[in-house]
Formats: structure tokens, C-alpha cells, sequence
């Protein structure tokens, strides 16, 4: 029998230590595992992923950069002014790229319904020949290429609800009309990308989305966009799977997000997309994890999700506001050309 959800992580992803005062803590995972661990939820099945090789990690990155990062296994090394990689770091980001590889497959092939890869490092900053933003390879882009390249996906979306603009992933995908990103996040905000006109090129034109938010959005914002934005869209588009990158630090306990997320609020987020999943595309749906740098919400959100995914009812968001409707009407005029929309709240 199939799992209703299957969680996908290892420990040896706590192994990767970008050092002391990191944002990015060994302690994240930690958490998550703990707080899961101790309650589970009916209907998850935990799963220790096998490490990436580097065929479907080359479907997205430069087999020189690939061959860089093999090359710094067991060192200490900072790669970048945000990311700084340890001993046990290249293992666990070829673990972390097999997670979401597997959830991906699971989801497809329905040996899972969804699917949650808990990972670290994240991802979604990863360019095609470099790290940036604590991210070595972009897993949530590799299993897009994998879900195409091997499981026959000719439509796939990917949602990124991080805080941070995507630009790894976006910049994989950009000329390409068979993978629709749709991202929300702060901005002008780190990495400066994910302007609202940034819409794709060539013939992936009208297939890049994005949704840039002011500081200090919370639970009613996010859901009138995903309402107002995300669904018709994802209707029009037709996915045969969904992914998320599912970053928590738009929280507003989160110390680097400045947004005002509740961790009701990303169940409610997690709901919209489950239901639309169910509807697309047979309820082929799985996140992989990116930010979030708070303890308590990041385990918190994650297990809310888990919750949400496992089948449970997400709770209602208060009505949108004007700041909202603007901001949906913004984006609206911008990609009007290529989808039809209903009109805004």
C-alpha cells in the first residue's frame, strides 16, 4: 500500500556544519526530526534516501562545477561570502539532492501520495556552475529535470514559497515551457532577483511568474495571492506533478525573513496547494525543504504541513486586504497576455 506521505531525510544532512553563528545550523534539521519524531503523524513513512549521482545532477549543473564540489569533499572550505561548506558537507548535498529525486519519483510512480524531502543544504540559490545563498545543488530543480528526463512529466509546476527569490531554480527553467515557476517572496530583498517582470525567454515566456511582496505580508496576503494567482494559473497550466520548495522563513517569529506568516498560515498555504494537486494532477505533490532559521517555527510550520499533507483540514485565513489586492492586480497586468485571471478581490 501506497504511504499517504513519505518523509525523506538522513542524519548525515546534520553533518553538513557551515560553522558557528551560520544561519543555516545543523540544528534546523535536528529540530524537525525531533519534533516529528516524537509526535508522529498517521500516515507518514520515514525513508533514508539514497545519494544523487552525478547523471540527473548534470541535467542542471555543469558537470565542472559537479566535479568542483567532489573534489572539496572532507575539506572546510567558504565557498562564497554565504556559504561555507565542511567535512561532511558534499555528502550531505548529494543526500539532499536524492531526497528530492525520490520524493518526486515516489509521487509519480504512487508508491507515495506526497511527499515531504526534509534536507539540508537548501537549494533554490544554486546556479548551474556555483553555490550561493547557503545552497550547493539545486535539488528542487534536479528533480524537475529527473521528473521529465525519466518519468515522462511534460508539465510540471514548481511553487517556491521561500522568502527568497529562487534564482537558481528560475534560471534552469527560464526558456522552457514545460516547467511553470511560480514564486512568491520579499522584495527588493536578497538575492535582488524575482522582479515582477522577470516572466521567462524564448519559449518559456509567460511560464516564469513572479510575485514579488513587501515586507511585513502575513497569512491573509499570501493566500489571496495563492487564491487569486497561483490557482487559476495552475488550472490553465494543467500540472502532472507539483513541487514546492517549501521555505519557512517567512515566518514571523524567522530573524532574516521580516514577514508575518503564521504557522497557520503556511498550513493554510500547504492546503490550497494539497487541493490543488488532488484536482491537477492526482494529488502528485511534493515539497523539499529550504529556509527557514528559527527553531520552534521552522519545526512548528513543518510539522503543520506534514499534518496538512497527511490529509488534515488546514484552518480558514481572515479576509485580504487592500495592500493584497494591489499587489495581485500588479502582477495581473504583467502576465495577463499569457493567462486569464478572474477578477482580483
Amino acid at each position: 500500500m501506497a504511504a499517504e506521505v513519505l518523509l525523506l531525510s538522513d542524519k548525515a544532512m546534520i553533518e553538513h556544519d557551515p560553522g558557528p553563528g551560520h544561519p543555516e545550523r545543523p540544528g534546523r534539521l535536528a529540530a524537525i526530526h525531533e519534533r516529528l519524531r516524537t509526535s508522529p503523524v498517521a500516515g507518514t513513512e520515514w525513508r533514508s534516501p539514497q545519494p544523487a549521482r552525478s547523471r540527473p545532477i548534470e541535467r542542471v549543473h555543469t558537470s565542472q562545477y559537479v566535479d568542483q564540489l567532489d573534489g572539496l569533499r572532507g575539506s572546510t572550505v567558504r565557498l562564497d561570502a554565504d556559504t561555507t561548506i565542511s567535512p561532511g558537507s558534499i555528502p550531505a548535498a548529494r543526500l539532499a539532492v536524492g531526497a528530492a529525486v525520490e520524493a518526486v519519483t515516489a509521487v509519480v510512480r504512487g508508491t507515495a501520495r506526497r511527499a515531504f524531502a526534509l534536507v539540508r543544504p537548501p537549494g533554490h540559490h544554486a546556479e548551474a556552475d556555483r553555490p550561493m545563498g547557503f545552497c550547493l545543488f539545486n535539488n528542487i530543480a534536479v528533480a524537475a529535470a529527473h521528473a521529465r528526463a525519466e518519468l515522462g512529466c511534460r508539465r510540471i509546476l514548481i511553487l517556491d514559497w521561500d522568502v527568497h527569490h529562487g534564482n537558481g531554480t528560475q534560471h534552469a527553467f527560464c526558456n522552457q515551457p514545460d516547467v511553470l515557476f511560480f514564486s512568491t517572496h520579499r522584495f527588493a530583498f536578497w538575492p535582488g532577483s524575482g522582479d515582477l517582470h522577470e516572466i521567462g525567454t524564448d519559449a518559456g515566456i509567460g511560464f516564469t511568474i513572479n510575485v514579488p511582496m513587501p515586507p511585513g505580508c502575513g497569512d491573509a496576503e499570501y493566500r489571496a495571492v495563492f487564491e487569486d494567482l497561483l490557482v487559476p494559473v495552475a488550472e490553465a497550466f494543467e500540472p502532472e506533478v507539483v513541487l514546492v520548495s517549501a521555505g519557512f522563513d517567512a515566518h514571523v517569529r524567522d530573524p532574516l525573513g521580516g514577514m508575518l506568516v503564521s504557522t497557520a498560515g503556511f498550513a493554510s498555504l500547504c492546503g490550497v496547494v494539497r487541493d490543488l494537486a488532488d484536482r491537477l494532477c492526482e494529488g502528485r505533490l511534493a515539497l523539499v525543504l529550504e529556509g527557514g532559521y528559527d527553531y520552534t517555527a521552522l519545526a512548528d510550520s513543518v510539522y503543520a504541513c506534514v499534518e496538512v499533507l497527511a490529509g488534515a483540514a488546514y484552518p480558514p485565513v481572515s479576509d485580504s486586504s487592500h495592500h493584497a489586492a494591489n499587489l495581485i492586480s500588479r502582477v495581473r497586468d504583467v502576465q495577463q497576455a499569457f493567462w486569464l485571471f478572474p477578477d482580483a478581490r
